[in-house]
């Protein structure tokens, strides 16, 4: 959505979608708005109470059913597994995505992996397809006056031409743009403590040849999951870069991440959204 400064301050009823790398702090500054005005929509947490709400189960169900004291119970219908899912908390949704390597080590075989993906990809498109109808019931059910889609962080990786044209022509799409710092930062976390993510198979697939290629490993199976998530990451944020830079020139604007993350107060957001949009 495009719209001059004088047009997004005078709207009544805004609504956003944030842009961005997990950790520039999407979430954050979302929750930084008024939270009796706001509807704050997670995509990720839409991804897991809704659209892989019965794969993640399963994914819990097979590994409990590994323990004889727990499978014995699930047979019999004596108890039920449920996930927690919250905005903050997705573990769920990670451990369903998993990584690529060994057994032993909780890895994935590159076929199950990929169809995790593959899963992951349709819910996100889903996720982000339904953002339409969230922003009509934050207004009409729920009698919020704005909305605020807080994306996940592959949104640039999908290639799907309609969730692309529901949040252009329903929100005002916003790109936080990190430093070169900020950038460093979010490798360094990655580093330290890796975390299961979703990959575009054009980006994954040569990359995992040529990691093999450098490890001189025989294949996918002898690869320790967190060592390859480790030197993938600072890959796919150079990938990465260019895709929501293109995102936002396009459909949307750009605003520095160091600046979002100073913001205190709704005036002083709708303040830094005003000053990009002319």
């Amino acid at each position: 959505m495009k719209m001059t400064a004088a047009e997004f301050l005078a709207s009544p009823h805004k609504a956003i979608t944030l842009l961005g790398m997990s950790g520039v702090g999407k979430t954050t500054l979302a929750y930084k708005m008024p939270h009796e005005e706001w509807f704050h929509y997670s995509g990720d947490y839409r991804i897991g109470t809704k659209y892989l709400v019965e794969p993640i189960l399963d994914n819990i169900k097979r590994q409990a059913m590994q323990v004889d004291f727990l499978r014995d119970l699930l047979r019999s219908d004596s108890i039920y597994i449920a996930s927690n899912i919250t905005v903050h908390n997705l573990a769920p949704v990670a451990s369903f995505l998993g990584k690529i390597g060994r057994a032993d080590l909780g890895g994935l075989p590159v076929d199950e992996f990929l169809h995790r993906q593959r899963l992951h990809r349709e819910a996100e498109i889903g996720a982000m397809c339904d953002v339409a109808d969230f922003i009509d019931k934050a207004h009409e059910i729920y009698g919020y006056a704005h909305f605020i889609n807080d994306s996940g962080g592959s949104i640039c990786e999908l290639q799907d031409a309609e969730s692309v044209r529901v949040l252009a022509e329903n929100t005002l799409i916003l790109y936080l743009k990190p430093d070169v710092a900020m950038e460093q930062k979010l490798i360094e976390r990655a580093i330290s403590s890796p975390k299961p993510m979703f990959y575009n198979e054009s980006f994954l697939l040569p990359n995992l040849d040529e990691y093999l290629a450098e490890t001189g490993l025989d294949g996918p199976d002898e690869i320790v999951p967190d060592e390859f998530a480790r030197w993938l990451f600072p890959r796919l944020i150079d990938h990465r870069r260019p895709l929501y830079e293109a995102y936002a020139k396009e459909h949307g604007y750009t605003i520095d991440a160091r600046d979002a993350e100073r913001i205190q107060t709704e005036e002083e957001f709708l303040e830094l959204v005003a000053s990009v949009l002319d």
